[in-house]
């Protein structure tokens, strides 16, 4: 018997063909092999009818329109010769939502006529394959409904609302529902931080020394000030944002002191003087300690750690995890699920007794739950394969790189978890005494500041405090230790060892300085915290978080310092659009009730077509759809009275698109978000001739939200030029030759005569990147605006050549003909016989490498009916018709990439819609994709194709 086996990538079906052996053919179907196409794709009698807009019946139970992807119609042909010559038919893809979804997608299209077996594994070992084989099901109908109405309306979603950004913020934008809520929640926090006011306050730190009896030796230790005549010294958690006491500190009135400068140096020098034997121990507090291992990795937590340990983003993690899963190294690895097999269990308490003894394994097996909201639980979590693991020394000839790295990473917290607590002892030690203040200590300072905050002049009480752990057994410390993200305010949990003190022993002063500190503002996302926060409010989810974070930095709509994401002004202008307008659809809670909904989709508690109703049409008040369309369906019904989609498009009304991209930095500057990026306005000043323009300034690209204070606009706008600067006369006209700081940056121009026909136009010219506004003069402007400069002709075509400034730097023109310069200077300086020689030589990119054949071609564009190519391009891999071009994302690969990927990305590109004259290339790419599309089977027909018993 021939069995014909089915999975998604060519690198699992190698590792899988190796385990199963004759009798098995592995075929791969390379991930999903049919879609929605682009409306422009549909066959023309079908685009004006109900799937012309979005490629699903919006109106008759959402019913989607499915095509086989053009790259993928090889690989449909060739499995269907395989499965001629099989027996049976094993669809192996992952055991998720998407990977039954692929599974039923191939069932639909193949159309065997052969008995069919769902086949499902978590791991990739032969054990686990062999287990597979013999506990085959059906496909799952409820789990392929989930999927299907994400992608259906992730759709709507995408087409209703991503081409308002287009018209009102930025042509290309793009809406989803996880990543506009990431957006959000990264605009909030930079919002935060723009509110927030610092708050000075000043402390004490004093090192003391103390007889160890232990050790019969003085022992060092330092110490902080905590209190003052027995009221609290103030510390950053009691400031709020507003930079004043918080209510909670301001309610303890004089029972909480604010030290000044004065103040805390005035103690210091109190606590100097005391010196040897100048206080006394109070109080020694000490407790048991023990902490316990952190749960195995789940998706989520295991993008987090490799963000903290390792540096790489979740995009990153999850392509080498990807790689170790289907290479047989690690179980699979988009799970929610904190839980290990019993195998899983066994292996890893077998390692830790080997490794570390036994009595670092716990008494008994580890079993931990789930915390995150919405988690789903069909896998284990993320752990080394086999029923016994493989020891990161055993790999470490295997695997390289990251990939040992993040193998590393994931046996340490698997075994961890199976270890027995760390354990020791935490000790508080207070220490108190009388200091003698001999110079007052100043006045309050600021609001806020308790009534005793002076200190006069004379003895007072002070007590300081010390805190340590100290780890007398590491237990699973000894294998791994889970990371952190940065913290507000610094935790005082430090392992330091303190020596053996006892109440009433006296202690020696040997330092003491006061210590000024500023409150900090709420830190920015990182990629590790942002994932921890998404998954804690139950937004997307974990296994979508890499490309939710990969898409809003490929928009534009956050950028890295260091680790921290920081949000552009560009995604400001998005996010208020969308709270003003769309105001649930970026709602919190709205989005995490919308994946609440999909998993009772999953279950079969919920109907697709009822929920994409509610959401598309609206309720009517009464929990019930507003429109036709729905049809019947269990399941809690969205709140009542909720404008859908649909409705909420429709009746958007007028939106200020120039009130949507301004900001008020303050004293009159406004902050507006243009099309070539954000830069500064100031209305002329007061007594300026009438229609005098606004001074306006761009902001750095470098620069943060919440570092754009009116401050540093003000010195953005005066280093851009006070608006116009006076040159001199051009001899040659006879007019007056200026600078001016633009939008774009600064340029240099020519002022028209009075009288000057309408039609006539100043010459202008950017300064050159050596040019500085302050400085330029008249003979270096007019060069400038001489160009482009005219280099001679070539005698072999006639054609002109000319030497010309572009927004891509400086080149040379012949006909449609460019070639680039390697610097500015040689506008004015190259010859006509070296632009020859130039134009002789290979034509070469920006970079200066000879240009390079496609690295692939992907087909015919459906809308501009082109050849579309993938080339290497000065920003990396592009997509191109000839005409426009489109960089690629993040997500996307030059190996992967499909044609209509890259259409998708062309017509994001081209965003006012399709060229003129490709009307008949988008018929004819639309037949094409015809033959092989097909309207959503109804659900029944996954049971009748399998058998039963399948």
């Amino acid at each position: 018997m021939r069995r014909l086996v089915i999975v998604e990538s060519p690198a699992k079906a190698r590792t899988i063909a190796g385990y199963l052996g004759d009798g098995y053919e592995v075929e791969a179907s390379v991930g999903h092999i049919r879609d929605l196409p682009q409306p422009s794709e549909l066959p023309a009698e079908m685009k004006k009818g109900p799937f012309g807009k979005f490629a699903v019946d919006v109106e008759n139970g959402f019913e989607p329109y499915y095509v086989v992807d053009a790259d993928k119609k090889k690989k449909v042909t060739e499995l269907k010769r395989a499965l001629k010559e099989a027996d049976e038919l094993y669809l192996a893809t992952d055991e998720d939502r998407e990977g039954e979804a692929i599974a039923w997608h191939l069932l639909q299209t193949l159309q065997p006529t052969v008995p069919v077996k769902r086949m499902v594994f978590h791991e990739i070992t032969r054990e686990a394959i062999q287990r597979a084989l013999e506990a085959t099901r059906d496909i799952d109908a409820h789990m392929v409904d989930a999927q299907e109405t994400r992608r259906i309306l992730d759709r709507l979603y995408g087409y209703e609302v991503s081409p308002v950004l287009w018209r009102k913020v930025r042509a290309g934008l793009s809406a989803g529902r996880v990543q506009s809520v990431a957006t959000r929640m990264v605009v909030e926090r930079e919002r935060e931080r723009m509110a927030f006011r610092s708050a000075s306050y000043w402390d004490v730190q004093a090192d003391l020394s103390a007889q160890d009896p232990a050790s019969a030796a003085a022992q060092r230790f330092t110490t902080r000030l905590v209190s003052v005549d027995g009221a609290r010294v103030a510390t950053g958690r009691d400031f709020a944002d507003t930079g004043q006491l918080t209510e909670r500190a301001a309610a303890l009135g004089a029972g909480l002191v604010r030290l000044d400068e004065a103040a805390a140096t005035a103690v210091a020098q109190g606590l100097r003087a005391a010196g040897a034997q100048g206080l006394a121990v109070t109080s020694v507090e000490t407790k048991p300690y023990s902490r316990k291992p952190a749960a195995p990795f789940t998706t989520s937590t295991l993008q987090q750690e490799a963000s903290r340990k390792l540096g790489s983003s979740a995009r990153q993690t999850m392509r080498t995890a990807q790689s170790l899963y289907e290479n047989g190294w690690i179980t699979y690895m988009r799970t929610d699920s904190v839980s290990l097999s019993q195998q899983a269990v066994s292996a890893a308490r077998s390692q830790a007794a080997q490794l570390y003894g036994a009595e670092y394994v716990a008494e008994k097996p580890r079993t931990y739950a789930s915390k995150a909201k919405n988690a789903q639980e069909a896998h284990e979590a993320i752990r080394p394969a086999g029923d016994v693991f493989r020891t990161p020394a055993q790999v470490a000839g295997q695997l390289r790189g990251e990939e040992f790295r993040l193998y590393e990473m994931i046996w340490q917290r698997t075994v961890a978890s199976q270890m027995a607590d760390a354990r020791g002892s935490t000790a508080t030690v207070r220490i108190g005494g009388s200091v003698d203040v001999v110079a007052p200590a100043g006045a309050p300072a600021g609001e806020g500041t308790s009534p005793t905050g002076t200190l006069r002049p004379g003895a007072h009480q002070v007590e300081l405090s010390a805190s340590g752990t100290v780890i007398t057994f590491r237990g699973f410390l000894a294998a791994y230790e889970e990371g952190r993200d940065e913290e507000r305010h610094g935790s005082g949990d430090a392992e330091r060892r303190l020596p053996q003190l006892e109440q009433g022993q006296r202690v020696d002063v040997l330092a003491a300085s006061a210590d000024g500190h500023e409150t900090s503002p709420p830190p920015r996302y990182t990629e590790a915290s942002l994932v921890k926060a998404l998954e804690e409010r139950g937004i997307g989810r974990p296994s979508t978080y890499a490309a939710t974070i990969a898409t809003i930095s490929d928009r534009g709509y956050v950028w890295r310092r260091g680790t921290a994401l920081v949000p552009s002004w560009l995604a400001f202008a998005v996010v208020r659009l969308l709270e003003e307008h769309f105001d649930h659809l970026v709602d919190y809670d709205f989005t995490a009730e919308m994946e609440d909904d999909l998993d009772r989709i999953a279950s079969g508690s919920e109907d697709r077509r009822a929920w994409l109703s509610r959401f598309y049409f609206g309720t009517d008040g009464a929990g019930g759809s507003a429109a036709a369309g729905g049809g019947a369906g269990g399941g809690a019904p969205s709140p009542a009275g909720r404008t859908g989609l649909k409705p909420l498009v429709e009746h958007l009304g007028d939106i200020d698109a120039r009130g949507v991209n301004s900001l008020d930095v303050g004293e009159g500057i406004t902050l507006r978000v243009g099309r070539y990026g954000p830069y500064l306005e100031i209305p002329p000043a007061e007594g300026a001739p009438e229609g005098a323009e606004p001074q306006r300034a761009s902001v750095p690209d470098d620069l943060a939200p919440d570092e754009l204070t009116p401050a540093k606009a003000r010195e953005l706008l005066e280093t851009a030029g006070d608006g116009e600067r006076e040159l001199g006369t051009d001899p040659a006209t006879g007019r007056t030759v200026v600078t001016r700081a633009g939008r774009f940056g600064p340029y240099v121009t020519e002022v028209l005569e009075d009288g000057a026909p309408k039609s006539a136009k100043p010459r202008t010219a950017s300064l050159f990147k050596s040019m500085q506004l302050q400085t330029v003069g008249l003979d270096e402007a007019l060069k400038l605006l001489s160009l482009p400069r005219l280099v001679g002709t070539d005698p072999a075509t006639g054609e002109e050549i000319t030497a010309q400034n572009g927004r891509y730097g400086p080149y040379l023109k012949k006909g449609t003909d460019s070639r680039s310069l390697t610097s500015e200077d040689q506008l004015f300086e190259v010859t006509l016989e070296e632009a020859l020689a130039l134009y002789a030589e290979p034509k070469r990119g920006r970079g200066g490498r000879a240009a390079a054949a496609p690295l692939r071609e992907l087909g015919t564009d459906p809308v501009s009916g082109s050849p579309v190519v993938v080339k290497e391009g000065r920003f990396g891999p592009y997509v191109t018709d000839g005409t426009t071009n489109a960089t690629l994302r993040t997500a996307d690969t030059v190996e992967a990439v499909t044609l209509e990927r890259a259409a998708e990305l062309l017509a994001e590109k081209r965003a006012k819609g399709p060229a003129k004259g490709t009307k008949g290339g988008a018929k004819t790419g639309a037949r094409a994709g015809a033959k092989t599309a097909t309207k959503r089977a109804p659900r029944a027909s996954t049971t009748r194709s399998t058998p039963a018993g399948g």
